[in-house]
């Protein structure tokens, strides 16, 4: 962000090669902090030997094996629907923010000084969230959370000036990151713990599919009413979606069931 906002501190002569350069001191944090996994973390040996066709063909089983379970598991099918819409608005929030702003005229700077922002509040307000969580449960936590995205939403539909985004943005960032980890303690406490690995594995896949109807529902909107207020107020609809099917999913049966399996 320094280094976009102010690139002649680093001798560089535009924002847009900041964020060339950006791209190599990713590289570098990434190798950087990779080396104590790779140096100190002991990996057990591979279970079977297979070549690359053999270990693809046995993915696909697996995940075909991960879809008939689930239809022994109703609590988990209807969670992964709920977090699967409610996901979607947690992203497109995150990746339509910028955009949502230019829109209504802000500057890119202040966009990205929100974004920072975000990202500072997340970290500690994701620790504060699991406590949360532990005094009153996953889901109820998970409530809040979606509580706190629809008042964002509502505000942001009417916000005016740039120091309510920054407002917006801590806002974010104090349930971003809870919703998140509290929905994988969840999903945890509902699926066969001897299958977890496959289970969380199908869970990522359906995390990889957010951020798609929630651009679309703002794109649609934006078009048929000219307005990017209202294509705001349309993710509103995944959040609500999502609650009342996470509603649903009992945890206790859910619970039960993944250990009968």
């Amino acid at each position: 962000v320094l280094m976009t906002l102010q690139p002649q501190w680093f001798g560089l002569s535009s924002a847009a090669e900041a964020v060339q350069l950006s791209f190599l001191t990713v590289a570098l944090w990434w190798a950087l902090f990779s080396l104590p996994l790779f140096r100190y973390v002991p990996e057990p040996p591979a279970a079977v030997s297979a070549g690359g066709g053999t270990a693809l063909v046995a993915g696909f089983r697996q995940l075909a094996a991960t879809f008939r379970q689930l239809r022994q598991l109703r609590v988990v099918f209807l969670f992964l629907l709920g977090y699967w819409l409610y996901i979607d608005g947690v992203h497109t929030v995150i990746r339509m923010a910028v955009d949502y702003g230019l829109s209504l005229g802000f500057e890119a700077n202040s966009l990205i000084v929100a974004l920072l922002i975000t990202q500072f509040v997340g970290f500690p307000a994701a620790l504060l969230f699991g406590l949360l969580g532990e005094r009153l449960g996953p889901k109820k936590g998970i409530y809040i959370g979606i509580g706190v995205y629809l008042g964002v939403i509502a505000w942001g539909a009417v916000m005016q000036s740039a120091w309510e985004f920054y407002a917006i943005a801590v806002l974010i960032g104090l349930v971003q990151g809870g919703v998140q980890s509290l929905s994988r303690s969840f999903y945890a406490r509902i699926i066969p713990a001897d299958k977890s690995a496959q289970f969380f594995g199908f869970y990522n896949m359906v995390g990889k599919f957010a951020a798609v109807i929630g651009p679309v529902l703002m794109g649609w909107v934006s078009l048929a009413t000219g307005s990017p207020r209202m294509s705001l107020l349309s993710i509103a609809l995944l959040f609500v979606a999502g609650a009342l099917l996470l509603r649903l999913a009992d945890m206790e049966e859910g619970g039960r069931r993944a250990q009968e399996l």
